[in-house]
């Protein structure tokens, strides 16, 4: 399952891509992967992120991690202002 992440950073994309390298292991736990991460080319602090999970119970563990939401909120993600859309499932992201 593809899913869409808007999420207002305080701190700019840096720090938030510095964590992500950092943890990305822990989104693989969850069985997760990134397929994108961006900002707005004007906005630093308005990311996109688009991550495709094996199962929805994957999406949710990964959701309801406390640790990693602190570290995400430590790198300067505001995290109440996430919202987060499920793609439909016929999404694709490569025509091999």
């Amino acid at each position: 399952m593809i899913v869409k992440l808007n999420i207002d950073l305080s701190n700019g994309f840096e720090p938030w891509k510095k964590m992500f390298y950092a943890n990305e292991h822990r989104l693989k736990e969850h069985g997760g992967s990134l397929m994108f991460a961006g900002t707005e080319k004007d906005n630093d602090n308005k990311l996109t992120v688009i991550m495709k999970f094996d199962t929805p119970e994957g999406l949710n563990n990964f959701a309801t991690d406390e640790d990693l939401k602190k570290t995400r909120a430590e790198a300067g993600a505001k995290l109440e202002t996430t919202v987060v859309t499920l793609m439909n499932p016929e999404s694709f992201n490569k025509t091999d």
